[in-house]
């Protein structure tokens, strides 16, 4: 009897795991169904709002139209309509642009366009990205050279694409044609590519002069007040940072509202900006359509002072802290673990010296929780340093910016031969800002960062490798480099060190400084098997191009332009492939320890 009333229950039970069950697989199909809807009236109404004249002057109106393309973004984050939605707000602010006049809006237009790139390369929209891309720097940028690289990847990426006779068309009358398409080749070298006569006057035998005092930056307005000219910004659903870019030096105060849902007011952080005025390209309210920070507004809050208001989904954790040389003001902020806005692979640990012990004869859990946790390198950030109008050292015929990107496209296709998955700051020759690539290793949740650079000296007898990690600098070379890098005067690397104590207290101190010791040890180790180089060792100093960095990131100098032999070297395929083996190596060595101390 005990058994015949037990299998109602039993039936019953999988009856309710059977409706659960089709319920779960109802929901993607949901989900899709209305991030479809979201992009049709968008489409609908952005073409409409194009015909329309009159409306189309009004930015309220292209607003409600991007509206429509952030909810079916935010409705699949990760479906077949993401990268048509991305596209479409690039497009909305591509139009906005056309009719505000205001760089920003173009700007927005471009980041927009880079989204849909850098997520869905081989998208079909992908080219018209590039297209549409190409035609604001080329139009209104005036960044032709960015330009002219758009358009050639479209001929070396795209050659089927209904883009290609555009782009080929478009690039011929830009003229530099085959100086664009050699820039964009796998297979060129940089350091051999033909030169405008502007860019060879710039190849000589010195090196590049130290900058001015940034550190004492003044306003450019004669009144003395200083104005916040660029309002930019890197989002995911996991990290976000924003920069206050000024003319000038300016005091700031913040402070942080917690979300009161009776008013209808999130997570909120303002910056007030003493003596500082908006400057005309920057606007007034942007929304933000992915990642945990919802919109940015900007305002003149009093006669002498600017409020910056941003809005975020949730958070936990923040960072303010100011840079040189533009002036401009980062703010770093982090969702709380397991509270992400939007899918995202399962949370890391805090350190890679977290430890698991499983279970015994359980290996292959242990390894999949190692990689749930983020115990084990995966993806590789390399960063190319320099570029655009940065070219770095500049000596014996070399410009630092086209060995960086040589060696990074080198080493990047030896990472991936390894297993790893490789991502660039740069693939080509473009101007990144030092704050914006270790936020896009931190967006793009990288397990490490790699900034490659060469050095240089006075003296042209200096040779040698080094690595470093960001910490304090302990000598005198330190500062110097870190000054050379940051392109900040020396003398403002003690206001650095001070900003940098309260930093470090989340960076991955211990783990960079591991990772850089285990890239040294096997770089110098491999190169010595044919050449003679000097061990410059391990150093450590405050880097911009390292501040901010969630994982273990190290800078490599992989040897100083000034010095003739190391020169001759760097331009030679087999010392580079010596190089890229040894860092490589180094990187497996960190690999590998991480990966037995989390076992044991």
């Amino acid at each position: 009897m005990k058994l015949l009333a037990a299998a109602p229950h039993r039936t019953l039970h999988v009856m309710a795991v059977l409706v659960i069950a089709v319920l779960l697989l109802c929901v993607p199909d949901a989900m899709a169904a209305t991030a479809k809807s979201y992009f049709t009236v968008g489409h609908a109404d952005f073409h409409a709002l194009r015909r329309n004249s009159k409306k189309a002057k009004y930015r309220s109106n292209w607003e409600k139209v991007e509206k429509s393309f952030t909810r079916s973004l935010k409705a699949s984050p990760n479906g077949p309509y993401a990268p048509k939605s991305l596209y479409y707000i690039g497009r909305v602010h591509e139009e906005l642009g056309i009719q505000s006049g205001l760089k920003s809006d173009f700007r927005r237009a471009v980041d927009y366009f880079g989204r849909v790139l850098a997520r869905y390369p081989r998208h079909g929209w992908a080219d018209d990205c590039l297209y549409r891309r190409a035609g604001i720097y080329a139009g209104r940028l005036r960044e032709t050279d960015s330009a002219r690289l758009d358009l050639a990847r479209i001929i070396t990426d795209y050659p089927r694409s209904d883009m290609h006779s555009k782009a080929k068309a478009a690039l011929r009358k830009l003229g530099k044609y085959d100086w664009a398409i050699a820039r964009v080749s796998k297979d060129s070298d940089p350091a051999a590519d033909s030169l405008d006569a502007a860019a060879k006057a710039a190849v000589n035998n010195k090196p590049k002069p130290a900058p001015k005092n940034a550190a004492n930056t003044k306003p450019t307005d004669p009144s003395g007040t200083a104005h916040l000219d660029m309002v930019r910004f890197t989002s995911s659903d996991e990290y976000t940072r924003v920069v206050l870019e000024l003319d000038g030096r300016v005091t700031y105060r913040y402070q942080v509202l917690d979300p009161n849902p009776a008013v209808n007011r999130p997570h909120r952080l303002y910056i007030d900006l003493k003596n500082s005025r908006l400057g005309h390209d920057v606007t007034s309210a942007t929304t933000v359509s992915d990642g945990i920070l919802s919109s940015i507004r900007t305002g003149q809050y009093s006669k002498d002072t600017t409020r910056v208001v941003l809005d975020f989904q949730n958070f936990q954790e923040y960072k303010i802290f100011p840079l040189e040389n533009p002036y401009r003001i980062v703010i770093d902020v982090y969702a709380p673990d397991g509270k992400q806005t939007a899918a995202k692979p399962a949370p890391r640990a805090t350190t890679a010296n977290s430890t698991y012990r499983p279970p015994s004869g359980s290996k292959k859990m242990a390894g999949d929780l190692l990689e749930q946790l983020g115990l084990t390198v995966r993806t590789i950030m390399i960063d190319p340093g320099h570029g655009g109008k940065d070219p770095g050292a500049v000596a014996n015929g070399l410009r630092e910016k086209e060995v960086n990107l040589r060696f990074a496209k080198l080493l990047g296709d030896k990472l991936e031969g390894k297993g790893f998955n490789v991502i660039y700051t740069r693939t080509s020759d473009v101007f990144i800002p030092l704050d914006k690539r270790t936020s896009m290793a931190n967006a793009q949740k990288a397990d490490l960062f790699l900034s490659v650079h060469c050095n240089a000296n006075r003296s042209r007898s200096v040779n040698g490798l080094e690595t470093y990690s960001l910490n304090l600098a302990k000598s005198d070379a330190a500062v110097r480099i870190a000054a050379r890098e940051n392109a900040v005067d020396p003398r403002s690397i003690s206001d650095l060190q001070f900003i940098l104590t309260d930093l470090m207290v989340n960076s991955k101190i211990k783990e960079s400084r591991d990772l850089a010791s285990d890239v040294q040890t096997k770089t110098i180790y491999r190169v010595r098997k044919k050449y003679s180089v000097k061990n410059q060792g391990t150093r450590e100093a405050p880097f911009y191009v390292l501040m901010g960095a969630r994982m273990p990131s190290v800078l490599v100098e992989l040897g100083y332009l000034t010095n003739k032999t190391e020169a001759k070297r760097l331009k030679s395929d087999s010392y580079l492939n010596y190089l890229a083996n040894g860092i490589v190596e180094g990187i497996l060595a960190y690999k590998g320890k991480i990966e037995r101390y989390a076992m044991r």
